[in-house]
């Protein structure tokens, strides 16, 4: 129990020590932006129909959490890692990380990222069909972090920086913009991590 309520006291100021992610390197930061690469990973995620963003990555949420915490074939626990991600579309990207987004379709894909041990071989096999272990290539990414709260309207505003702030370094944009979330909802709002990204190749 002692354990439990400094985890979520440390969550609450956005300590996320010893939560994995996916490792990267910057390769270059212009305009306050940055530009990172991803080697490949592996993600569960899920697709979300019919709802607005706040929703769709709370249900999201809840079928992949089950996933890590139990619900497949094997009764394994798998840590937790960050981002969580938000796409809207048809299908997330296969470039794109974990994060959220939106599309003409009005879906809403949600991901997270395994961690690192594991391999599509090795991972349990989710009990809800809704959850798919998908592997996701290697990609450089453009990404712009900010704070507050997740609102429809913020992401919306940041994506639109992220792809002016874009226009005047020797990187192009090569797909949509997507959302990441560090921390719980609980979280402060000032001292979440939060980020837009989107895939990027040299001008």
């Amino acid at each position: 129990m002692l354990s439990g309520m400094l985890l979520f006291g440390c969550s609450a100021v956005g300590i996320r020590d010893g939560t994995e992610e996916p490792r990267y390197t910057v390769l270059a930061a212009p305009n306050s932006l940055e530009i990172r690469q991803y080697g490949p990973r592996i993600a569960a995620q899920t697709t979300v129909a019919g709802e607005d963003e706040s929703a769709a990555l709370n249900d999201g949420f809840r079928r992949i959490a089950g996933y890590i915490f139990g619900a497949n074939r094997a009764k394994a626990k798998i840590d937790m890692t960050v981002p969580v991600a938000q796409q809207k579309g048809e299908t997330i990207a296969m470039t794109a990380p974990v994060g959220q987004t939106r599309g003409a379709d009005g879906q809403w894909v949600v991901r997270f990222f395994m961690p690192a041990q594991w391999t599509l071989e090795t991972l349990p096999v989710p009990d809800n069909p809704a959850v798919v272990l998908v592997p996701v290539p290697g990609e450089t990414m453009a990404v712009l972090r900010f704070t507050g709260l997740r609102w429809e309207s913020t992401i919306a505003a940041r994506q639109a920086e992220l792809l002016q702030r874009l226009e005047s370094t020797a990187w192009k944009p090569v797909g949509e913009p997507l959302a990441w979330f560090y921390d719980p909802p609980w979280t402060i709002p000032f001292l979440r991590r939060n980020e837009v990204a989107v895939p990027v190749v040299p001008r």
